[in-house]
């Protein structure tokens, strides 16, 4: 029983770890996506802010300093590509691949710039993210499992709940679906259909900058080239499985994370053959979009251009 209690505790904890990050990236993503923008450079937006993150942690120190500023770093990107998208109708999908590359590979020369590598210098635990419940708990056990995590792996789900309220309870948020379902009704109506699509695009890049910064700043201590390893098309594909709602990306997203840890779990048997091992959270995330993705119905006017009438 003691050893049932443990292992819950320890797969409970690997779950908390494993999907802030992509929660980040899916409330980011459910934004554009909501709003009629495609934005499939999630991951690009997310390396860019797990490096800032990196940098500012061993420049200023804190940890929430650096991830705010990853953040921004995110937001930047939202911007390039609200900009070559919203204001230039360029094909959204191309686009988003375009920043998947930027994003990657200006972090890798920035790195090997500053540190003369592609991976940064180890961040110290002080300039990481604060822990919840720090020294409260005896190591190891349940509680210290369950309740001392990063602050950030909780509040990424009170982010969650302020997401659904102001997609379903706040002008905006109607404005912003209205968007992506009837944008030249939304324009007849005086609704600026660019600056709520610009809007929400940078706070897809925001959001994703957060969900970078999360794996150095708590998961890794440093930015690497890998890092972030396709964590921003799983956090997509939740969006897509989850029904472009924040509600639903929330759950895709927990059970994305379960499967990492389920991972994490059974890699410490070394029974099975690590490499198989950690294919098994993407082996879920195609399962669940061949299962699902034909019952996800995207906004509308996702994907297409809008010209203002003149």
């Amino acid at each position: 029983m003691e050893a049932l209690i443990r292992n819950l505790g320890l797969l409970i904890n690997a779950t908390l770890i494993a999907t802030p990050p992509l929660l980040f990236a899916a409330l980011g993503s459910c934004f554009s996506e909501r709003s009629g923008v495609v934005n499939i450079g999630i991951e690009g937006m997310m390396t860019i802010g797990a490096f800032t993150g990196s940098v500012m942690a061993l420049v200023s120190g804190n940890g929430w300093v650096a991830f705010l500023c990853a953040g921004l770093a995110g937001a930047l990107f939202g911007l390039i590509h609200a900009f070559v998208c919203i204001s230039c109708h360029a094909d959204q999908t191309i686009a988003g691949t375009a920043i998947n590359f930027l994003g990657s590979g200006l972090a890798i020369f920035l790195c090997k710039a500053f540190f003369g590598s592609s991976d940064t210098p180890a961040i110290a635990t002080t300039s990481k993210l604060p822990k919840l419940f720090d020294g409260v708990f005896a190591t190891g056990s349940f509680g210290a499992n369950v309740l001392n995590v990063y602050s950030a792996a909780y509040l990424v789900f009170v982010l969650a709940l302020i997401v659904w309220f102001v997609f379903y309870k706040t002008r905006f948020g109607t404005h912003l679906r209205a968007c992506g379902e009837h944008p030249e009704a939304c324009e007849s109506l005086g609704i600026d259909v660019y600056k709520v699509r610009y809007t929400c695009v940078i706070l897809s890049g925001f959001f994703a900058g957060l969900g970078g910064s999360f794996v150095t700043l708590a998961t890794i201590n440093q930015f690497r080239p890998n890092v972030i390893v396709g964590q921003g098309f799983i956090a997509i594909a939740a969006v897509i499985f989850g029904k472009f709602s924040p509600g639903g990306a929330t759950m895709a997203c927990l059970l994305f994370g379960l499967c990492t840890g389920v991972r994490t779990l059974a890699s410490m048997g070394n029974v099975v053959s690590p490499n198989l091992i950690s294919m098994i959270p993407y082996i879920v995330t195609i399962v669940a979009l061949v299962l699902f993705v034909g019952k996800a119905n995207a906004p509308a006017a996702n994907g297409k251009p809008f010209v203002k009438a003149r």
